[in-house]
C-alpha cells in the first residue's frame, strides 16, 4: 500500500477520536457504568434523585459526543486524579454517549471535526462567539455539546481557573472579557445549544435499528483511489461487532481488512481497521433508517490523510450505489464501472449515453465501455429497478478545477526530533460552465473527481523569494504534500526552518486541452499540542 504505515501512535488532545475507534471491548451495562459514576466521581460531584434516575452534578447538566464525553474522562484522569480501568472507561463512553449524546440533527453540521477532516475553514460563526469561543477553539467543538446556561456559566468559570491568563489574549484585553463571557456568551450559547432540545427527546424515543449485516461501501484512499467493497459486521454484543471488508481499487487492486466497531448513540459508527497492513480509522454516521453509512476513513497514524466513505445495507434488493468515474465526456467513449447489489437487468445511462461494449459483469460490479451524446447534464444510471440518483454528468468541455482543500496546513517535522510531520492529502474537482456558459457561477455542472497532475509554486513573492518552493515540501503524483523536515536549514537565510508558504496546482487533462486549479498550501512548525504516546 503507497502509504505510510506509521507505528508511532499519535492522538490529538482534546479529540479522543483515535483512542475511541480502538475502545471495542465487552460492554458493562447501564447499572454499571451509573456504580462507576457512583464509585469513582462523587469525591468530587454530587448525586441526586432516586435510584431508577440519579441525576450527577455538573454531569447530567450536559450532552456530548462520544469523542467528547472522552475528552470529560481523560482531562478527569489528567488533571483531577480520576482512576479508571480501561473497561470502565469504555462503560462510561458508551453509557454517557447513549444516554447524554447528540441526536442526528444536531451532530450533522459539525460532522467534520468528528471526522478528523480539518483542513476547513469555518464560516457563519455568531460574531460574538467568534471573537468569545473560536480564536481559541474551532465552532464545531463547542457546537457539539448541549448544556443548561448555568453549565455554560460553570465553563466560562473553569476557563478562567485552568487558564488565568485567558483575560489577556487578543480579543480579550481590551475589553471587560469575563464579564462578558459570563453572562452575555454564556447566555447565547445556553440559547443556541441548551440541555433540552426536541431532537434529543425524539431521537430517545426512536426505535435504533442494528447495524449487523452486509455493507456496500464505496470510499476514496489518498494513494490508492477510489476503491469498492463489501463491508460485514457481525455482532459481539451489544453495540459491538467484528468487521471485515473485501473489494477492489478503481485499478483493479484487491482490498482486504478486518478490525473491530462500536455503535454509540445507536447511529455513531466508530472502527478500528487493518487494510492490507495499514492501520485505519472509520468515522461515520448511520441514517434514522439505518439504511445508509456516511463519514469518513483515514489513516490511524495521521488523521489528515483520508476520504469520504460511505455504505448502502444489504437488504436484497437492488441498489445502484455509484458510478465510477461521475463523468463522461460528450462525444468520446469512457470505461465506466457501476457499482451496486443484485444488479440484474437491462442497463439504461440515460438519455444519450450509449453502452458500446460490457467488460465484465457481476451483481455487484459491473464494468462497461459508453459514449455519450446530447446536451450537457446529469443522467441517471439505471440496472433494472435500480438507479443511482447521483447521476452521471455529461459534459462538453472542463470549464474550470477546484482543488480540495482549498486551504491546507502541513506541519514540518522529523529529522530525528519527536515531533512527526503533518502531511495533507488533495483531490481535483471538475466542473462544465454548464447552461449559463459563465464558469464559476451557480449554473456550473459539478462532474466530479477527476485525475490530475499536482506541482507546487510560491504563494507570493515573499514566499518566491525565500523560495519556499525549494524547501517548504513537495508534492507527489497522487496529490499528497509531505513538509520539509524541522530544525534549522542551514541553505535558508539565517538558517531558518523549513515553513513556507505555497500554491498547489492541479492540472486536469481534458482531451486535448488542460486546465488548472488552485489551492493554499501554509506549511507551519511541529504541532506541539499533539500528544506522542507510548
Amino acid at each position: 500500500m503507497a502509504l505510510s504505515n506509521n507505528n508511532s501512535k499519535r492522538a490529538v488532545l482534546g479529540t479522543g477520536v483515535l483512542a475511541l475507534a480502538g475502545l471495542a471491548s465487552m460492554p458493562l451495562h447501564a447499572q454499571d457504568a451509573e456504580q462507576i459514576i457512583k464509585d469513582r466521581c462523587l469525591a468530587c460531584h454530587t448525586v441526586s434523585g432516586d435510584a431508577e434516575a440519579p441525576s450527577f452534578s455538573r454531569i447530567s447538566q450536559q450532552r456530548k459526543t462520544p469523542e467528547g464525553w472522552l475528552m470529560t474522562l481523560n482531562r478527569m484522569t489528567h488533571l483531577r486524579g480520576l482512576e479508571l480501568a480501561a473497561g470502565e472507561k469504555r462503560a462510561l463512553v458508551q453509557y454517557l454517549s447513549d444516554t447524554q449524546g447528540l441526536a442526528p440533527e444536531e451532530a450533522a453540521p459539525y460532522r467534520y471535526l468528528l471526522e478528523q477532516d480539518t483542513n476547513r475553514v469555518e464560516s457563519g460563526i455568531e460574531p460574538a462567539l467568534a471573537e468569545t469561543c473560536s480564536r481559541c477553539h474551532s465552532a464545531a467543538r463547542f457546537s457539539l455539546q448541549r448544556r443548561t446556561e448555568q453549565e455554560w456559566k460553570y465553563l466560562v468559570d473553569f476557563h478562567m481557573g485552568q487558564f488565568p491568563t485567558t483575560e489577556l489574549h487578543s480579543l480579550a484585553r481590551d475589553r471587560e472579557w469575563y464579564k462578558i463571557a459570563s453572562t452575555e456568551t454564556a447566555a447565547e450559547l445556553g440559547q443556541r445549544f441548551p440541555l433540552i432540545t426536541q431532537e434529543w427527546n425524539n431521537w430517545q424515543q426512536a426505535v435504533k435499528t442494528d447495524l449487523m449485516g452486509r455493507w456496500r461501501i464505496t470510499g476514496f484512499v489518498p494513494g490508492k483511489g477510489e476503491f469498492d467493497a463489501w463491508m460485514s459486521a457481525v455482532k459481539t454484543s451489544d453495540n459491538h461487532y467484528d468487521v471485515t471488508l473485501d473489494g477492489h481499487y478503481a485499478d483493479g487492486t484487491l482490498l482486504s481488512g478486518a478490525g473491530k466497531a462500536t455503535v454509540y448513540t445507536g447511529y455513531e459508527w466508530r472502527a478500528s481497521l487493518t487494510i492490507d497492513g495499514v492501520k485505519m480509522r472509520q468515522v461515520m454516521a448511520a441514517d434514522k433508517k439505518a439504511n445508509r453509512l456516511e463519514g469518513r476513513m483515514f489513516l490511524a497514524a495521521e488523521r489528515e490523510i483520508g476520504g469520504e466513505v460511505s455504505g448502502v445495507r444489504d437488504q436484497n434488493m437492488a441498489a445502484l450505489v455509484a458510478v465510477q468515474p461521475s463523468y463522461l465526456r460528450a462525444g468520446e467513449s469512457a470505461e465506466l464501472t457501476l457499482i451496486g447489489q443484485y444488479l440484474k437487468g437491462d442497463i439504461d445511462l440515460g438519455e444519450g449515453v450509449v453502452v458500446e461494449k460490457i467488460l465484465s459483469r457481476a451483481d455487484d460490479r459491473i464494468t462497461l465501455i459508453a459514449k455519450a451524446t446530447g446536451s450537457e447534464g446529469l443522467r441517471t444510471p439505471r440496472v433494472g429497478t435500480a438507479a443511482d440518483n447521483a447521476g452521471l454528468a455529461v459534459y462538453s468541455e472542463l470549464a474550470r478545477v477546484e482543488v480540495l482543500p482549498a486551504n491546507a496546513v502541513s506541519r514540518i517535522g522529523g529529522a530525528g526530533g519527536k515531533m512527526e510531520k503533518v502531511r495533507a492529502a488533495y483531490r481535483a474537482v471538475g466542473y462544465s460552465a454548464g447552461a449559463d456558459g459563465k464558469p464559476g457561477t451557480d449554473d456550473d455542472l459539478r462532474l466530479g473527481y477527476m485525475p490530475a497532475s499536482w506541482s507546487i509554486k510560491p504563494a507570493d513573492e515573499v514566499a518566491a523569494h525565500d523560495k519556499d518552493e525549494q524547501y517548504a515540501g513537495s508534492i507527489n503524483a497522487a496529490g499528497i504534500f509531505t513538509p520539509g523536515d524541522a530544525g534549522p536549514n542551514p541553505e535558508r537565510k539565517m538558517s531558518a526552518n523549513n515553513v513556507g508558504r505555497l500554491t498547489v496546482v492541479a492540472t486536469v487533462a481534458d482531451s486535448s486541452a488542460k486546465v488548472e486549479g488552485e489551492g493554499s498550501m501554509l506549511v507551519s512548525v511541529p504541532d506541539f499540542v499533539r500528544r506522542v504516546l507510548d
